[in-house]
C-alpha cells in the first residue's frame, strides 16, 4: 500500500512537466534543453555536433534519399516520399532537432566570449556551426525565424519570421566573421572537437568552403548574383590566401563514428530489417555499374564478399528499382543496404549502418565541384575539367583511399593523381571525359557541362543531410527519372511546409511569413529557386 502511495505521488509529481501545450513545445526548441548556460565551450561543442548529425542522418535516410532516388520504398500507400506525396507532420523533426542544436552552438559562442573563458576559437567555430544549421533550415523551409530566434530567455516567445535573403545575408557576415577569429589560432581541446580534433586551421578551411557552397546557391539570384560572384573570384582568386579552404580529403568535415558513446551512428538505432527494407533506386544503382565503379566492386576493393558502400545484389545482380513506379505494378526489390545482421556472421564485412564515415558534414570532393561549376561558369581562374576530375578521383579515395594507388593510405590523403593511368583508364572506360565543346547547360536529354559536373556531385553528397535534394532544386541537376506513379504532378517538391503546431503557437508572424513567401505548400519556391 505505501508502495502504491509513493507512485501516485510520483505521478502527481511529473504530471505538470509532461503535459506540454503546442505553445510550450514551441518555446521549447528556443531553450537549451539539458540545462548547459554555464557550462564550459569544450563541453558544448561535441553534443551539438553529435545531435545535429544524428537529426541530418536520420532525414538524409528517409526524406532525401527517397526525393533524389538513392532509395524507394516498396510500398503502393499514401504519402510516401518517393511520390513527392507526404504528411505535414514531417516537417515537424528537423525544424525541432536544428532549432534545439542552435540554442547550444550559442550557449557556445556566449561562454567563448565570457572573459574567463574567452575563446576567439570556440567563437569562430560556433558562428560556422550556427551557420550551416540556419542555411539548412532555410533552404529547408524558406523563411524562418532567425534573428529572433532562441531567445525564449529573453522573453521573445513568438519570434518573427525573416526573408531567406536577410538570412543569407547574416549567415555571409557570420562567416567573415569566423574566418576572422579562426586566423587567431587559438588552441582547443582535441577531445572536445570530434570533427577535427582540435585542429583550429580545418574548421577555418571548412568554414570558407561552406561559405563557397552557400554563395553558389544564391548566385542565380539576379538581385545578389553580381556581389555573390565577385565574393567567390574573391575567396577563390584574388585573396586565397586570407580565405584558406579544403586542400584535400584530409580537410573534409566528417563526424566519424568510432562506435563507442557518444559517437556511436545513429543508423545503429534502426531496426535492421528497416535499415535494409528500401530497395536501391535504379537511377542511383544503374550509374555505378555503368561506371564500373570501385564503391560497388567486391572483387577487388570489397570485404568478405561486401562492396564499400554495403550494397547487396538481387536476382538480377546489381539492380534497382525504378522511382515514381506506378502503385500495383508488383515491382520486385533488387539491391539494398546491407544491415549489421545480413552480412557474412563474425567477419568485418561492411555495412553503413556502423561505418564511421557516414557523419558527413562536407567534403573536400564537393568543394571541388563547386569550383568546377564557378570555372565552368567563367567566374573563376581555375580549369573546370581539372577541377571536375579532381572532385572524381577525391569522391572515391574518400572512401577508398588505396583506390587506384597501393601506397596510398587510410589515414593520408591518397597520392593518386588525376593522371595516373588506372585512374585515366577509369575515367575512358565509364566515359566520364570531360569535354570542353559542350555547352554550359542543355534540356533533357542533351549532355551539357553542368550535367556531368553535378551527377558526380550527387555522389559525393551522398549521405550528406538534403544537399543533393537542395542542389537539384537549383540547379535541376542530374537529370533524375520522372515516373509515371509521381504525385504533385511529377513536380519535385520545393520546401517542407511549416510544422503544424507553429501556425496556432505563432499565429501572427506565420500569417505574416506566408504573406510574404507563398502558400505554405510543397510546391512554393523558396527565395534563391526565383530567378529573378
Amino acid at each position: 500500500m505505501k508502495n502504491k502511495i509513493l507512485k501516485r505521488m510520483g505521478i502527481a509529481f511529473l504530471l505538470p512537466f509532461l503535459m506540454v501545450s503546442c505553445k510550450n513545445n514551441f518555446e521549447e526548441i528556443n531553450t537549451d534543453p539539458v540545462n548547459t548556460p554555464n557550462a564550459l565551450p569544450e563541453q558544448l561543442l561535441a553534443p551539438a555536433l553529435v545531435s545535429t548529425l544524428n537529426a541530418n542522418m536520420i532525414r538524409n535516410r528517409n526524406f532525401n534519399n527517397e526525393l533524389m532516388q538513392v532509395t524507394v520504398s516498396i510500398s503502393d500507400g499514401d504519402a510516401t516520399v518517393f511520390r513527392y506525396e507526404f504528411r505535414r507532420t514531417f516537417s515537424d523533426y528537423l525544424w525541432n532537432s536544428w532549432y534545439l542544436q542552435l540554442t547550444n552552438f550559442k550557449d557556445l559562442y556566449a561562454q567563448a566570449s565570457n572573459p574567463l573563458t574567452l575563446n576567439k576559437s570556440y567563437q569562430g567555430i560556433s558562428l560556422i556551426c550556427q551557420s550551416w544549421i540556419y542555411s539548412m533550415l532555410t533552404d529547408t523551409y524558406g523563411d524562418v525565424p532567425y534573428f529572433e530566434s532562441n531567445k525564449a530567455k529573453e522573453g521573445i516567445r513568438e519570434p518573427k519570421f525573416d526573408t531567406q535573403k536577410d538570412i543569407y545575408s547574416d549567415i555571409f557576415s557570420k562567416l567573415e566573421e569566423a574566418n576572422t577569429l579562426l586566423s587567431s589560432n587559438a588552441a582547443i581541446s582535441a577531445n572536445s572537437d570530434p570533427v577535427f580534433n582540435g585542429n583550429v586551421s580545418k574548421w577555418r578551411k571548412f568554414g570558407n568552403s561552406l561559405y563557397l557552397r552557400l554563395l553558389l546557391r544564391v548566385s542565380g539570384k539576379v538581385e545578389v548574383s553580381d556581389d555573390a560572384v565577385a565574393k567567390i573570384k574573391e575567396i577563390v582568386d584574388t585573396k586565397s590566401s586570407t580565405y584558406p579552404v579544403m586542400a584535400s580529403n584530409d580537410d573534409s568535415a566528417i563526424l566519424r563514428w568510432t562506435g563507442i558513446a557518444p559517437y556511436t551512428s545513429p543508423y545503429i538505432g534502426i531496426r535492421e530489417q528497416d535499415f535494409r527494407s528500401p530497395a536501391i533506386a535504379s537511377f542511383f544503382i544503374d550509374n555505378l555499374v555503368y561506371w564500373k565503379d570501385p564503391r560497388i566492386d567486391i572483387s577487388t576493393f570489397g570485404r568478405d564478399g561486401v562492396n564499400r558502400w554495403g550494397i547487396s545484389q538481387g536476382s538480377s545482380g546489381f539492380a534497382g528499382v525504378p522511382s515514381g513506379y506506378l502503385p500495383g505494378a508488383g515491382v520486385t526489390k533488387q539491391s539494398a543496404f546491407y544491415s549489421m545482421a545480413s552480412v557474412v556472421s563474425n567477419k568485418p564485412a561492411q555495412t553503413l549502418q556502423t561505418d564511421p564515415l557516414t557523419g558527413n558534414i562536407m567534403n573536400y570532393a564537393e568543394l571541388q565541384f563547386i569550383l568546377a561549376e564557378a570555372a565552368a561558369r567563367g567566374w573563376v581562374s581555375k580549369s573546370a575539367e581539372t577541377c571536375y576530375y579532381t572532385g572524381i578521383l577525391n569522391s572515391i579515395t574518400l572512401w577508398l583511399p588505396n583506390w587506384p594507388n597501393a601506397t596510398a593510405t587510410s589515414t593520408a590523403p591518397s597520392g593518386v593523381k588525376i593522371t595516373d593511368a588506372a585512374f585515366t583508364n577509369y575515367i575512358s572506360t565509364a566515359e566520364l571525359g570531360w569535354d570542353e565543346n559542350l555547352p554550359l547547360d542543355a534540356p533533357r536529354p542533351q549532355n551539357s557541362k553542368l550535367e556531368k559536373i553535378h551527377r558526380q556531385k550527387y555522389y559525393t553528397m551522398f549521405l550528406t543531410d538534403l544537399q543533393q535534394w537542395f542542389e537539384y532544386r537549383r540547379t535541376g541537376h542530374p537529370q533524375i527519372e520522372i515516373g509515371p506513379g509521381l504525385r504533385n504532378n511529377g513536380e519535385m517538391p520545393s520546401r517542407m511546409t511549416y510544422p503544424v503546431y507553429v501556425e496556432s503557437a505563432n499565429p501572427t508572424n506565420y500569417k505574416a511569413a506566408v504573406s510574404v513567401q507563398g502558400p505554405d505548400q510543397i510546391n512554393t519556391k523558396v527565395w534563391w529557386q526565383i530567378p529573378n
